[in-house]
């Protein structure tokens, strides 16, 4: 049986945790050979030894320029080419209206902005015409979460990067599209919960309005991520699959 990403070099940013690592996970099993990358180097390399096989850890900052030019030097040492990029690197913080800090809003889009326009901009030279390009968003690009204006101002920027792309890249026949999650079992989304508690809290509240009943686990978001990354999707460009139980559908 043929594997979905044979031979196919992938980069995950983000992915030592979460639905970056989920994503490695299904990568590596259908054949590709992943680099994954993350700010904290413990957590990285258990994630590496977790995939268990054909994948590589670098440590760094997609929001630092510096770290994603050492990041394409070294897959273009190792492998001369990248086939697919999971652009999932970022997060934000709750903060109302009338609360929001200069720190948290240069934080927040150098992560989910700047970061990943530069990831993707520096990977082109190694990715041949046809290659595919995900784009992590959410579900705040079209629902109103309260508090959360900055972040979902953030990911609204990363669903129109998937449209003007896909025009920009028309030519070379890359196929840009966004994955937006709903409410996941992350690391980063538990940690939005000041204590076990709060976490419960919002665990119920958030499963209430999701149709299918629950909160998303990371490998659901991924099972996604590699159907947009497979030649399953090889019709499929400029799109925002979401990924949410039909919580912002309905």
């Amino acid at each position: 049986m043929n594997k979905k990403l044979e031979g196919k070099i992938a980069l995950i940013t983000g992915g030592s945790t979460g639905i970056g690592l989920a994503t490695a996970q299904r990568f590596v099993a259908e054949g590709a050979y992943v680099f994954i990358t993350g700010r904290r180097h413990l957590e990285l390399d258990a994630a590496v030894k977790k995939i268990g096989s054909n994948a590589t850890g670098v440590q760094g900052d997609a929001g630092s320029l510096s770290d994603l030019d050492d990041l394409f030097d070294r897959i273009k040492r190792q492998h001369g080419r990248l086939d697919i990029i999971f652009a999932n690197a970022g997060g934000g913080a709750f903060a109302p209206l009338g609360s929001i800090t200069e720190e948290q809003y240069a934080s927040t889009f150098d992560r989910n902005v700047k970061g990943l326009i530069f990831t993707v901009q520096k990977a082109l030279p190694l990715m041949p015409d046809g290659s595919s390009i995900i784009l992590n968003a959410s579900t705040t690009t079209v629902k109103g979460v309260p508090a959360f204006s900055v972040y979902s101002a953030s990911k609204a920027a990363v669903r129109s990067f998937a449209r003007t792309w896909t025009m920009d890249l028309k030519e070379r026949r890359i196929r840009v599209n966004a994955i937006s999650p709903g409410a996941t079992e992350t690391p980063g989304w538990l940690g939005l919960a000041a204590d076990e508690d709060q976490k419960q809290a919002m665990f119920a509240e958030v499963a209430a309005t999701v149709p299918l009943g629950r909160i998303a686990q990371p490998d659901d978001i991924a099972k996604a991520v590699l159907f947009l990354a497979s030649d399953d999707a090889s019709f499929i460009s400029g799109i925002e699959l979401f990924v949410d139980g039909g919580a912002a559908q309905v």
